[in-house]
C-alpha cells in the first residue's frame, strides 16, 4: 500500500469512528429520539445538520464535474437547488413544522383525513428515497474504490455497511450531530484544495475572486482547439432544458421528505425558518465554490495532462483508469494525448483534481474524506426517511396502531437494514452518473408531492380525492416520462432531469379540478389549514385570529 492510499484510508476510518461514536453516544432511545431528534435541535445546528444532509455526493462529488464538462449550462444545478431552498424556507417549512407531525406522509394523511392519501404518500417517499440513495451509494464505491485502487462495485459494498451500522444506531437525533460532524469535515475538504490551486496558477489565495480570470483564458484555449466556448450558454443542451432542469431541481428541493423531515427537529416556526436561513449560509459556502472547482480543473487538464506524449502521463491517470472511470487513448496514433481523446467522469473531477494539481497525500486524502462524509450524510437522513415511512407511516399509522416503542423502533431499524441493502445491489450497476440520478429523485418527488405540499398548506378547499389523484397522476407522469426519455422520446428537447416540469403542472392542475369536483373538506380542517398561516403565537378559531393568552399578544 502506497502512502497517498495509507493516509487516505487512515483518514476515512478516523472520520468513519467518528460518525459511529456520535451515533453511539445519541442512540435513540424513543421514537421522538429516532424520527425528530425530540425537536430540540438549535437553529444554528439545524442549519449546519441541513447543509451536511444537503451536500450529497452529487453536489460535493458530481456537482464540479458538471459544470467542467458542461460549462455554463451546468448552472443550472447550482441555480435550481439554490432557488428550491427559498421556496422550502418561505412556502413550507414553517407551516409543517407548526402541524406538529414527524413525517410529510403523515401530514399529507392528517391533512386530508386519509389513510389512502397516506399509504400512497408513503410509497412514493420511499421511491424517491430510494432513488436519492442509490446516487449516494454510488458516490461512496467512487471514493472507495479509488482509496483502495479496487473497482467501484466493492467499495460500495464497504459503503453499505458503514451507512447502515450508524443510521440503524442513532436514527434522527444521532444522525442529526452526524451530519454537523459531517459538513465541518465535507466543507473544508472542498475549500482546501481550490484555495491550493488557486495560489497555484494565480496567486491568490481567494478562489472566487481568480476564476472568473481563468474562465477567460478558458475561452481562448477552446477557440484555440474549434471547441464550443466553455462559458457560452445553452452550448451543451437547449434553452428549453436548461429551464426544465433548473425548475425541476426547485421543485424537488421544495418537496424531498428527506430534506423537510429536517426542518421537524426544531422547537417553533420561527426555529424552522432560522434553520432555513442558517441551511442557506452553509449550502453557499460550498455551491460559490463549485464554479472555481471546476474552472481550475478544466484549466490544469487542458494545459498539463492534454498535448503531453502518452507514454508519458502522470502516474495518477492509471489508477484512475483502473476504476473504469477515466478513460485516455491515442485514437489518432500521433503519440500525443489530445484534449478530445480524453474522457472523463463527472463523478471523478473533484476525487482527481488534488492529483491532477499535485497537492500531496494529506490533501487527496481530507478530498477523500470529505466526498465520504457527503455521500453518508445525506444516505443517512434518507434512510431515515425510508425507515420512518415504513415504520411509522405504514406499520404504525395503518397495520399496528397499539405497536409499543420498542417494536416501532424495531420495525424502524429493519427497515433501514434492507433498504441500504437493496439499494446497496442496485448501486453496484448504477443507471446512470450520480448528478443524473439524484435529478431522476428530485423530479419524482416535485411531481409527486409539490402541488399536493403547497395546495395543502396554501389552499382550504384541497380535499382527498385531489391529493390522492394528484400525487398518482404525478408520480406516474413524471416516471413515464423519465423512461421515455431514456429511450429517445421527448418534448421541446427536454430530457429525463427536467421531467419535473412535465409532471408538476399536470399534477397541479388535477389536484384543482378534482378538488373542486368533488365535495369540500371539513370545516375543521378547513379551519385547521388556515391557522397553519399564523405563528404559533396566534391561532384560528371560528373566522377570527386569537392571540396567544400567556403572551399578552
Amino acid at each position: 500500500m502506497d502512502q497517498q492510499t495509507l493516509v487516505s484510508a487512515l483518514m476515512i476510518m478516523a472520520t468513519f469512528g467518528l460518525y459511529i461514536g456520535i451515533s453511539v453516544y445519541n442512540r435513540a432511545k424513543a421514537t421522538s429520539d429516532f424520527y425528530v431528534a425530540s425537536r430540540g435541535v438549535p437553529p444554528l445546528w439545524n442549519g449546519m445538520a441541513i447543509g451536511g444532509d444537503w451536500m450529497s455526493a452529487a453536489s460535493f462529488i458530481g456537482m464540479a464535474g458538471t459544470v467542467m464538462v458542461m460549462g455554463y449550462d451546468g448552472l443550472a444545478y447550482i441555480m435550481g437547488w439554490t432557488g428550491g431552498y427559498l421556496f422550502l424556507t418561505f412556502l413550507l417549512a414553517p407551516q409543517l413544522r407548526k402541524y406538529g407531525r414527524y413525517t410529510v406522509p403523515e401530514f399529507i394523511g392528517d391533512r386530508f383525513d386519509s389513510n389512502a392519501a397516506r399509504l400512497i404518500a408513503a410509497i412514493a417517499t420511499i421511491i424517491i428515497s430510494f432513488t436519492y440513495i442509490i446516487g449516494q451509494l454510488s458516490g461512496s464505491g467512487v471514493v472507495i474504490g479509488r482509496i483502495l485502487n479496487i473497482p467501484a462495485m466493492y467499495g460500495t459494498m464497504i459503503g453499505v455497511v458503514v451507512i447502515a451500522i450508524y443510521a440503524t444506531l442513532g436514527g434522527m437525533k444521532g444522525i442529526t450531530w452526524t451530519q454537523v460532524a459531517q459538513y465541518m469535515i465535507l466543507i473544508i475538504a472542498y475549500i482546501i484544495p481550490i484555495v491550493f490551486m488557486s495560489l497555484q496558477i494565480t496567486s491568490n489565495p481567494l478562489p472566487w475572486l481568480t476564476y472568473g480570470g481563468i474562465v477567460d483564458r478558458l475561452g481562448q484555449l477552446d477557440r484555440e482547439l474549434g471547441l464550443s466556448e466553455y462559458f457560452a450558454p445553452f452550448a451543451e443542451s437547449d434553452k428549453s432544458q436548461f429551464i426544465a432542469l433548473m425548475f425541476t431541481l426547485m421543485v424537488g428541493t421544495a418537496a424531498l421528505p428527506h430534506v423537510i423531515v429536517r426542518f421537524y427537529t426544531v422547537t417553533t416556526m420561527k426555529a424552522a425558518r432560522w434553520s432555513g436561513a442558517w441551511a442557506l449560509v452553509f449550502i453557499a459556502l460550498l455551491y460559490l465554490s463549485a464554479p472555481a472547482y471546476a474552472a481550475f480543473s478544466r484549466f490544469i487538464l487542458m494545459t498539463r495532462v492534454a498535448d503531453q506524449p502518452i507514454d508519458q502521463l502522470p502516474a495518477w491517470t492509471e489508477t484512475w483508469v483502473n476504476t473504469g472511470l477515466l478513460q485516455v487513448a491515442d485514437t489518432n496514433g500521433d503519440g500525443i494525448l489530445q484534449w478530445q481523446e480524453i474522457i472523463i467522469s463527472n463523478d471523478i473531477v473533484v476525487m482527481a483534481t488534488p492529483e491532477i494539481a499535485n497537492l500531496g497525500v494529506f490533501v487527496i486524502g481530507l478530498v477523500a474524506a470529505g466526498a465520504m462524509a457527503a455521500a453518508l450524510s445525506t444516505a443517512g437522513g434518507l434512510l431515515i426517511t425510508i425507515s420512518s415511512s415504513f415504520a411509522h407511516d405504514i406499520y404504525y399509522r395503518l397495520v399496528n396502531p397499539q405497536a409499543s416503542d420498542r417494536k416501532r423502533l424495531a420495525a424502524g431499524r429493519w427497515a433501514i437494514v434492507l433498504a441500504t441493502v437493496v439499494a446497496g445491489v442496485v448501486a453496484l450497476n448504477p443507471p446512470g452518473v450520480i448528478t443524473q440520478i439524484v435529478a431522476w429523485a428530485f423530479a419524482l418527488a416535485g411531481g409527486t408531492f409539490f402541488p399536493v405540499l403547497l395546495l395543502g398548506v396554501w389552499w382550504k378547499r384541497m380535499n382527498a380525492q385531489g391529493a390522492i389523484a394528484g400525487m398518482l397522476v404525478g408520480l406516474s407522469v413524471t416516471l413515464t416520462y423519465i423512461f421515455l426519455a431514456q429511450a429517445g422520446i421527448t418534448i421541446l428537447g427536454i430530457q429525463d432531469t427536467g421531467a419535473g416540469i412535465i409532471g408538476v403542472p399536470i399534477n397541479l392542475i388535477v389536484c384543482y379540478l378534482v378538488s373542486k369536483m368533488t365535495a369540500a373538506p371539513s370545516q375543521k380542517l378547513q379551519d385547521e389549514v388556515v391557522d397553519l398561516r399564523y405563528p404559533e403565537q396566534m391561532s384560528y378559531r371560528d373566522g377570527e385570529v386569537w392571540m396567544d393568552e400567556s403572551t399578552g399578544r
